[in-house]
This record gives C-alpha cells, structure tokens and sequence, in this order.
C-alpha cells in the first residue's frame, strides 16, 4: 500500500410486502447471481478474514490512551453542531452462543443499580469537562447486552438523566432507537419504551427455525414475535428492524428460506441479516456450538445470495454489506441523496459528524479521534470512582487514514468511487498513490466483481456485492499480517 505523504487534513466525504412464492428457493437455486462454479472459484480467492469496517482505522488499532485527546476533539466542536449519543448495556439474563458483544450474564439487580450510578457518574464528568451538554442529541441509540434487561423503572430513570446530560431533542426527525430482546418486553414495555421518546425499535430475530434456536440458546416463536410486532405497529414508531444471522449452527438453504418467509410476512422496515463471525477463542460462549453443525463457506455463500435475492424480489433495496430496507425508508433516501454512512450502529443516516459513547466498552468518534471506554466492567468502574472518564484505548487518525476512510464509506455506502473527485479533493494521482492497489482491482473486474471506466470511476456490481468487504480490504492499509488478521477477524464469507 502507498504511503500518504502531504494530503491535507479534510473531513471524510461524506406498504405490505408480499410473502414469498414457493417457487422462490427453486429460483434461488438456479440465481443469477451464481453458478456453482462461481462458488467455488470465489472461495479460492476470496475467503479469507477481514473488518466489517465500522470504522477505520478498525478497532484492532486502537492503543492504550488517556482522555485529552478525546477532550481536545470534543473541545473544537462548536455548542450548535449536532451529536449523536450511544450508550451500552452490557446485561444479559442468559447467554446467546453466537453473541460476540461486550455483556455480562446475570440475574442480580443489584449489579444493574451499580452500573446505572457509574453511567450517571460518566454523564455527569462529560459535562463538567466539555460543553457537549449542548449540542443538539439528533440520534441516541442503547445497545447491548441487552438494554431491556433494565426494568420500567431503570429505563425511565436512564432516559430522565441522560436528558438531564445531553441536550435530547424533541423533532420528528430525530432517530432514538433501542435494541429489544424480544423475550423481554410485553405491550405495556413497549408503550412505556414510545412514551420515552423512542421512535425506532430493533428486534433481535436472529432465526425461526426451531432446531437452530436451540442450538443457539435463543428460543422464541414466531407466534410471539408476531404479536409483538403486532403491538409495534400500534405505536406509531417510525421503522421496526429484525436483526438476523446467517451460518448459523444446523442452517440450511431451506430452513433460510422458511425464516425469510415469515420475515416478509411481518413485514419490518428494515433487515439487517448479519454473516455469523465463529471466533470462540475470543468470545467464550461460542465454544458451546459445535462446529460440525455450521454450514461449509460454500453453503454461506449461497445462503447470502439466496437472501440477497429472495428480499429485493420481495421490495426490499440491498443498501451495503448486510442491511435491506423498504424503498421508502428513510436509510433508501439517504442513500439516494448521499447522506447515508456506515458507522459501529451498521448503516445510519449521517445527521451527526460526532458520537459519544457512553457505558462500559463504548466507542467514541468524534473529529479525528476514535476513543474506546474501558472493556472490563472493573476497569470501567475503578476509573469513575477516581473521577476520571474511563478511556482506555483510542486513536488519532491520520490524513493517510482519513483519505483510505473516505474511500470505503463510498464503497460501503454507495458501491461506487469516483476516483475523480477523490483526486481533486485529496490533490492525488489514484494510480500512483494507490499503485500496489491496482492488481487486485483489475482481478475483481475480471471476476465480474468491478466495472470500472478508466480511472475515473469505480462501480461494484450486483455479483461484487457478496464480496463488498474483500473489496474495501484492498484500501485498508493495516492487513498487512495474514496471522494477525485471521486471529482478529471473521471470514468474509
């Protein structure tokens, strides 16, 4: 990869849906999108591990950091810039073997009214040592773990003093959304949950099929997620999204076409149908699925191609590497206008340059600084306690990196790269500055995977969206270690 010596420091670029017909895994089978020799010479080439670039630089080059960084960034923003806010809550009741999130497994409150009094503590230190109180909150969204786990009286108290701390606002345009464990919420959660000023809700779905429910440890009907949803749509939020996992233990072709059925039935707003990441060395709980129950690279392969096929049939647009919307959302709009960006929440729509990440492992991106809170619950704790905000890991980007950003939110977002006003923007030469790039770009034209005019622009074509990620890999200037990489990261495919 070239180095990036004199670039200057510039911010990165930024209805019912029918169920499906039987006759639709039999289409699939024979998809256009590929053959069964296109699988296997895909494989060959392209199975290897790499970021799913939330971020870049990815976390993996975060390094141990103090907080000033982080202030000073947060110091040149001005009090009318908008913000976005995310806030962690690592507390699950039983584990999902597949989770790869940062959460803590119990039953005892106890535990939750310790962690509540510390995200108080962050909030309040946050404001005592930065003016971010005044910004405008355009989106906050809780995570997790599983941030329903906190009962009615824990959440209206998070809410209430998160409004106390950030300037939450009031618009409809704003984006406040929470992820839901459906195992823990009734109708009346949910009415609470719209009382509190949510207005986008995220399901954790993952499966319908029985038998991989089980193997995973997350077992619900579809008979409840139905009546649910059912609820939902009473409320008046603006977009429903089911989270969903493919290469799971015991997947098939077929028990991914009967879920895609009942997932077009209920009709979300938006899917995000994620490639399941086995890295038991790193996440515990993975350990209790047996890897002779997961499906072969191959069958993956296929799985995303019927899934990808299966939902645009069915009115959805595929917006990037995992996510599908409605053509009416307001992520399709976004993609259309050129707002959309990709950031540690997936596909978002672009209504703030900064997020500050509150809670236990949080992530922070504000101006050139990503700036990571302390991972373990003690050290996220010990720091607080000695009145001092918990970052533990972080980096400045440098303009080598702010350029390689730019250039994989616009494959990300939009599959194409106009190499010529990159050029103009950056003042670089593309074939020069990325000339070691070059070979693997004209590999992924000759598989079918670019279209390219020149030197001039760059499109991703429908068969290049399976391999959206390994083609963004060719930018990144940190995948220089083939052991380091496969240790750190999930396979493409």
């Amino acid at each position: 990869m070239a180095a990036g010596g004199g670039l200057p420091k510039l911010a990165a670029m930024n209805s019912q849906i029918p169920c499906i017909q039987d006759h639709t895994l039999e289409a699939a089978n024979t998809a256009s999108l590929l053959c069964s020799d296109d699988i296997a010479e895909l494989l060959r080439k392209y199975d290897r591990s790499g970021p799913r670039y939330t971020s870049y630089p990815p976390a993996t080059q975060f390094r141990a950091t103090g907080a000033e960084d982080y202030l000073d960034a947060l110091a040149q923003a001005r009090p009318e810039d908008p913000v976005s806010v995310y806030i962690h809550i690592p507390f699950c009741r039983s584990p999902c073997y597949y989770c790869g999130c940062n959460k803590i497994v119990t039953r005892n409150r106890d535990a939750v009214r310790q962690y509540l009094n510390h995200l108080h503590k962050e909030m309040a230190l946050l404001r005592l040592q930065s003016a971010t109180y005044r910004r405008p909150v355009t989106q906050l969204h809780l995570g997790g773990g599983t941030p329903t786990f906190l009962d009615n009286a824990e959440l209206t108290e998070l809410v209430h003093y998160t409004s106390q701390y950030f300037n939450l606002v009031r618009a409809d345009s704003r984006d406040y959304s929470i992820e839901i464990d459906p195992r823990t919420v009734d109708r009346a959660r949910i009415e609470l949950i719209r009382g509190l000023g949510f207005n986008r809700l995220s399901l954790g779905i993952q499966d319908f099929d029985p038998a991989v429910q089980a193997a995973i440890n997350r077992v619900q009907s579809v008979e409840e997620i139905r009546e649910l949803v059912g609820h939902i749509r009473t409320r008046g939020f603006s977009s429903l999204n089911f989270d969903l996992i493919y290469g799971l233990p015991l997947q098939t072709l077929e028990s991914i076409h009967h879920t895609l059925a009942q997932v077009i039935a209920l009709s979300p707003d938006r899917i995000s149908y994620y490639n399941y990441a086995h890295l038991p060395e790193r996440f515990p709980a993975q350990k209790a699925i047996r890897t002779e129950d997961l499906p072969a690279p191959a069958s993956k392969l296929q799985m995303l191609t019927l899934i990808i096929e299966t939902l645009t049939a069915a009115g959805y647009r595929h917006i990037g590497m995992d996510h599908f919307v409605k053509a009416d959302d307001s992520l399709a709009r976004a993609q259309d206008e050129g707002r959309l960006c990709r950031n540690f929440q997936g596909y978002s729509i672009s209504k703030a340059q900064d997020l500050i990440g509150v809670g236990v492992s949080s992530i922070s991106s504000v101006g050139d600084v990503f700036a990571q809170n302390a991972v373990q619950l003690d050290n996220y704790y010990r720091a607080l306690d000695a009145n001092q905000l918990p970052i533990e890991k972080g980096v400045v980007s440098s303009d080598e990196d702010l350029l390689r950003r730019d250039i994989i939110q616009q494959l990300a977002c939009y599959r194409a790269l106009d190499i010529a006003k990159l050029e103009a923007h950056y003042h670089l030469q593309f074939t020069e500055h990325f000339k070691d790039a070059l070979p693997a770009l004209r590999q992924f034209e000759q598989d079918g995977l670019l279209e390219r005019d020149g030197w001039k622009r760059l499109r991703v074509s429908d068969r290049g969206s399976l391999l959206l990620r390994n083609i963004c890999m060719v930018f990144d200037a940190y995948l220089q270690n083939p052991g380091v990489v496969k240790s750190l990261f999930s396979r493409a495919i």
